[in-house]
């Protein structure tokens, strides 16, 4: 693994404009209102690596996710894959031919796939597209390949998507991501949809092709025991802003921010049964009008003073008053 940045994300910021329209703002008297979904997030992955994002539901996790392939344009910050600019204008030729080297996957994978299309076309889209192979048959071949790659069968490319279970669905998703041999996969949430024995497998799919082809992912999720399972290192997010970097061990075995401690209590465990543990507190304010400071701070065991009125700075990985100033007292 090359200790080289293959994705660098610096300060990415996205702010959705929820105003009412303009007729019911004179009406009621009301002002724009904005929603700050991701507030100058910044990261590295390196080629080889999984990065994971976590965090509650309405963190900012998937906008990030979008914003990083490309799908969704940032309000500010930069986004560079393999040194080329996501959003730069003057990068549009080079960024064409980055494509095929990135993909996603979705959270659903039934709602990712066209239920119109047989899954060998499906597969197929992406080799057309970026015109790798020619010729039907050999097109056809390797959709053979890719499904048997992924565990299924050769014969499978003349189904639909419906004739398949959710698990299989997935499958063919990560088999039409690697079409293109993408090096670079983005993957959105995707064993929440799934049941529990299915997670675990195709987690381990994802695994074994990453060792296989030296994959890189970015991999968000709400749920710390797959992301255990998964992550190189991982990215704790509340509220639009990262809250703590840290490797994939050190973030279990010693969680720094009192935000993580949260998540980690809650997370099951059969080494704690019988043992005094508290879940996560409270709920995530709403993102249109944040409180003021730490936006952590009314559900924080060890706020004071300064986290109501200053935004922690990331210092070491971990943005937070209380941790930094017991780091300066040591």
């Amino acid at each position: 693994m090359s200790d080289k940045a293959f994705v660098q994300v610096r300060d990415l910021k996205r702010v959705f404009d929820v105003s009412k329209p303009w007729l019911n703002r004179v009406l009621e008297r009301q002002d724009k209102q904005f929603l700050k979904a991701v507030d100058g997030v910044s990261f590295d992955i390196r080629k080889g690596e999984t990065f994971a994002l976590v965090g509650e539901s309405g963190s900012g996790k998937s906008t990030v996710a979008r914003m990083v392939v490309g799908l969704l344009n940032p309000s500010g910050g930069t986004v560079s894959i393999d040194g080329v600019s996501m959003f730069d204008a003057r990068a549009a030729q080079e960024r064409q031919r980055l494509r095929r080297r990135m993909q996603m996957i979705f959270q659903d994978p039934y709602a990712s796939l066209n239920p119109r299309w047989r899954v060998g076309r499906i597969i197929a889209e992406p080799i057309r597209a970026f015109d790798l192979i020619q010729g039907d048959a050999a097109i056809e071949a390797r959709v053979g390949e890719l499904l048997s790659l992924v565990g299924l069968h050769p014969d499978d490319g003349k189904k639909f998507p419906h004739e398949f279970s959710g698990g299989q669905r997935q499958r063919i998703a990560i088999a039409r991501a690697l079409a293109s041999n993408a090096e670079f996969i983005v993957c959105d949430e995707p064993t929440s949809a799934l049941d529990v024995s299915v997670q675990a497998q195709i987690l381990n799919l994802m695994r074994d092709l990453q060792q296989k082809f030296g994959l890189t992912y970015l991999f968000i999720s709400h749920n710390l025991a797959v992301v255990r399972h998964m992550a190189t290192r991982i990215g704790v997010m509340y509220l639009g802003r990262l809250v703590e970097v840290s490797d994939g061990k050190q973030l279990f075995a010693a969680p720094r921010h009192p935000y993580t401690r949260m998540l980690l209590e809650a997370v099951p465990d059969l080494a704690m049964i019988g043992k005094p543990r508290e879940g996560v507190k409270g709920e995530i304010p709403n993102p249109i009008n944040p409180p003021s400071g730490c936006t952590f701070h009314p559900r924080c065991p060890l706020v004071f003073d300064r986290c109501r009125v200053e935004n922690p700075p990331a210092i070491d990985g971990v943005a937070c008053h209380a941790v930094n100033a017991s780091r300066e007292a040591a």
